[in-house]
């Protein structure tokens, strides 16, 4: 009989025996073989993930405005039977597409690779035998084993065992682990705390109560801040290009060109001055960012999200796990009964049980100096903590053979089972105080050795410490002018304490007070947005209050990046400009997150920040030297072809030069550059500032040397020492373009004087010197154009070393007139807008 897919309120209704008889399946659990045909027939235990074709992938770089204009030149080119343009126009179509191709092929691969490590594994009975399998191959009707620590790999109905206390908080918000018994369900991605139980699969993949769940989180896709830009400044430079080019059209038929040729030509112009390799230089620096990172435990799932990440200038980060260690470890004993610290932390333990794992007990029983005094007693009878009773009693036997009951837990309620005097109560309802404002946890303790008679041992304070590398993380944060926020679900003390500890300061508000009830942002008084922006953190935080607290910051002109772990905080793993899973996150968050982290702590956190405004730098050069010869070549060309009625550069030369251009562009992604001290941002008339004056220079470097050459065509005193006529002159001009161009780019990738570090990357240099010396030995040999004698090239070198210093001079001028301009503003944005609780 097939199975059949049961809902969890079905499965929940159902007896084992009818599940089984649906899911036909047994006790002995399914063999290999339909295991194996149920795996084909539902899919894996995974959600689903839409994988694209690589040929339609490869395909997808022929399509789109740039990639056709290329094409109707590729094909005007065979009309006219202008097959060298043909060719290289082909290749240059072809490599275009190869490398935005390859790249993200290669970081796909690399992202592939690394999530399958994440991969859990469950333990599983088939064919009578229990063997480990990953997580991905359950199916309905398999039958599980749950231990302490697992997280439940698919929905399941317990059907054999005692108890099992389960962690649904990632699912359901609940804050305490439920306690789970013969018949109850358990959902995938919940986590096992105590216990261990047997159960039969319900349900796997999307047809899970987590699957159902995750799949309302899709991922955002949007480009970032920095691709629109830059898309955007592509689209300008197409526009200029094109408005250039129809003047030349107009001017040029007005002389009697041939239309076809002409449009042929025209063409080629434009890809030649337009970003034709922008994406894949945008791809091919996003992949090796990514590739860094995970080096470092850090996986990113979305690319573009790296670059997004170098404008964040708020880091909303959790406080367990990411902020401490997430290990309980128990502080200085306060003694009332106990005759020493020591007899008061094993009357705890003994009222603890290591085999159940809880987190509290582990931390009591690991405080004890020498932990085999533990088997000097027999414990005969133990309670565990529960949310009613709030704490846990033990029974045991002492080396002398009396019976002895112990008590740990809150400390009211152990102070009301003893018979305590009101001094007694006073004094340990003041140490409780002062230990919760330094964020203590308290545990108050005691003893019976008379039936029914409780004596009060005293009181053990257990905190979660710093973790070692976080006091020096907030440090680095601040000198990358970054505000970190510690969130957590903790009280206002316990954060306190801890956020002072780190350095961030103290003022911690708690979430239940800012919000009152409505966590709708659009409800928040602009009084209380005001107080999340100069709060230092916040506490008594719900998972909802997440998503409201970047949505506010955000509104307040902040790029905001979150960390979290959860179901519940997949909203506003999302609604931040750069989501982090923190290590141990659901796979519900993960989807969410751009950022994934594999270990704990937020030192990863700064080195992604450094790495994405490393490649904020890569990219600003970038589109500064774009916007520069774009205007160097459309000016140029049409400037001398309406002035002298003479085509400067022929169609061959244009395409080698954009192929040329291409080569060094693509290691701009391997360049060394600074990091910048404060969170960066696109400042559009900085770049057009820069790249416009940068533009009009090289215009006039490549004019004059225009100038030059057509006074030494005419010039029969010259013409005796070396003889050049129009084509020669058109070599000139395109290993002028060639060389000035690449030397242009060493002028953009620094603020600073070229010659200062940070020096250029060994693979741009190369790439560099490479094109330079394979244009050389072009214009030296002839290939693809007439030949110049070496020392015309020396010339050539010589004027455009000149013109490099002249630029870079006048670079740092601007820069530092922009600097100035922007430090004034910020100095008095400063003194008018200080924080509310600073006044």
């Amino acid at each position: 009989m097939e199975a059949q897919l049961v809902s969890n309120k079905r499965a929940e209704d159902a007896s084992p025996e009818e599940l089984f008889k649906m899911l036909s399946s047994s006790s002995e659990g399914l063999s290999v073989d339909e295991a194996r045909k149920r795996l084909e027939q539902y899919g894996p235990n995974a959600l689903a993930e839409q994988k694209e074709r690589p040929l339609l992938k490869f395909l997808g770089y022929f399509w789109g405005p740039i990639p056709w204009m290329i094409e109707v030149a590729l094909i005007l080119s065979i009309v006219v039977k202008r097959w060298v343009d043909a060719v290289i126009i082909g290749v240059l179509l072809v490599f275009n597409a190869g490398i935005g191709f390859w790249e993200e092929h290669k970081a796909a691969n690399a992202l592939a690779a690394l999530k399958a490590g994440l991969a859990l594994k469950a333990k599983v009975l088939r064919g009578g035998k229990w063997g480990e399998v990953e997580a991905a191959n359950l199916v309905p009707g398999d039958i599980v084993r749950l231990r302490l620590g697992d997280i439940i790999p698919a929905d399941v109905k317990l059907i054999e065992g005692g108890y099992i206390s389960i962690d649904q908080a990632a699912l359901t918000g609940e804050s305490l682990p439920v306690n789970k018994k013969t018949g109850d369900i358990a959902y995938s991605g919940s986590v096992a705390k105590q216990g261990e139980m047997v159960a039969l699969v319900t349900g796997t993949g999307s047809n899970t109560f987590f699957g159902r769940t995750a799949k309302l989180v899709g991922e955002a896709g949007a480009a970032s801040h920095f691709q629109k830009a830059v898309m955007r400044i592509g689209d300008f430079l197409i526009f200029v290009a094109v408005g250039l080019s129809i003047i030349l059209i107009a001017v040029e038929l007005h002389r009697g060109e041939p239309a076809l040729e002409l449009v042929q030509f025209i063409l080629i112009l434009v890809i030649a001055s337009i970003p034709v390799a922008m994406p894949a230089v945008l791809s091919v620096t996003m992949a090796l960012g990514a590739l860094s990172l995970s080096k470092d435990k850090a996986i990113v799932s979305r690319l573009q999200a790296i670059e997004e990440m170098a404008g964040v200038d708020i880091l909303c980060s959790d406080k367990t796990g990411t902020l401490t260690k997430n290990e309980l470890t128990l502080g200085e004993p306060v003694l009332f009964g106990a005759k020493n610290a020591e007899e008061l932390i094993l009357s705890g333990a003994l009222a603890s049980k290591a085999e159940d794992r809880d987190a509290i007990d582990l931390a009591v029983i690991d405080a004890l100096k020498d932990k085999s005094i533990l088997d000097n007693f027999n414990q005969t009878e133990f309670i565990p903590f529960d949310p009613v009773g709030k704490r846990t009693e033990g029974t045991v036997t002492d080396p002398d053979g009396q019976t002895i009951k112990y008590t740990k837990g809150a400390p009211q309620v152990i102070l009301d089972l003893c018979d305590v005097n009101d001094d007694t109560r006073n004094r340990a309802d003041r140490v409780v105080n002062e230990m919760a404002a330094k964020g203590y946890r308290t545990l108050s303790v005691a003893e019976s050795r008379i039936e029914g008679r409780w004596d009060y041992s005293g009181i053990l304070p257990l905190f979660d410490p710093p973790r070692d590398d976080s006091a020096e993380t907030i440090a680095q944060a601040k000198k990358h002018g970054l505000k970190v926020y510690m969130i957590t679900g903790d009280n206002v003390a316990i954060a306190s304490e801890i956020s002072g500890q780190l350095g961030m300061g103290t003022h911690i508000q708690a979430a239940t007070e800012l919000f009152k009830g409505d966590v709708d942002p659009a409800h928040l008084s602009p009084e209380a947005g005001q107080k999340i922006e100069d709060a230092d953190g916040f506490a008594e935080v719900f998972p909802e209050h997440k998503y409201a607290i970047v949505k506010a910051l955000q509104d307040r002109g902040h790029l905001v990046a979150m960390t979290g772990d959860g179901v519940n905080d997949a909203p506003g793993l999302k609604q931040a400009d750069t989501g982090i899973a923190v290590s141990g996150a659901t796979d519900a968050a993960r989807a969410a997150a751009a950022l994934i982290l594999t270990e704990p702590g937020l030192s990863v956190i700064i080195k992604a920040i450094e790495e994405a405004r490393q490649i904020f730098e890569r990219m600003m050069s970038y589109t500064i030297y774009r916007i520069a010869m774009t205007i160097d070549i459309m000016f140029f060309v049409v400037l001398a072809m309406l002035s002298f009625d003479f085509t400067p550069l022929t169609a061959v030369m244009i395409i080698v030069l954009a192929l040329l251009d291409d080569i060094p562009i693509m290691t701009i992604a391997y360049d060394n550059t600074r990091i910048d001290p404060e969170p960066v941002r696109w400042q559009m008339s900085r770049v057009l500032s820069i790249s416009s004056v940068l533009g009009l220079l090289a215009v006039a470097e490549t004019f004059g040397l225009l100038l030059i050459g057509w006074e030494w065509i005419e010039n029969p005193e010259w013409q005796q020492w070396i003889r050049i006529d129009k084509p020669h002159l058109q070599t000139m001009l395109f290993l002028q373009l060639v060389a000035g161009g690449h030397l242009m780019l060493f002028v953009t990738r620094t603020k600073k004087f070229f010659f200062t570090p940070p020096f250029p990357s060994w693979p741009l240099f190369c790439a560099i010197v490479g094109t330079q010396g394979f244009a050389m030995l072009m214009c030296a040999f002839g290939w693809l154009v007439p030949p110049l004698p070496w020392a015309l090239i020396g010339l050539v070198w010589v004027y455009n070393f000149l013109w490099m210093f002249i630029q870079d001079f006048v670079k740092v001028g601007v820069y530092y007139l922009i600097e100035d301009r922007a430090t004034h503003r910020r100095r008095y944005l400063k003194t008018v807008n200080q924080p509310l609780h600073a006044q």
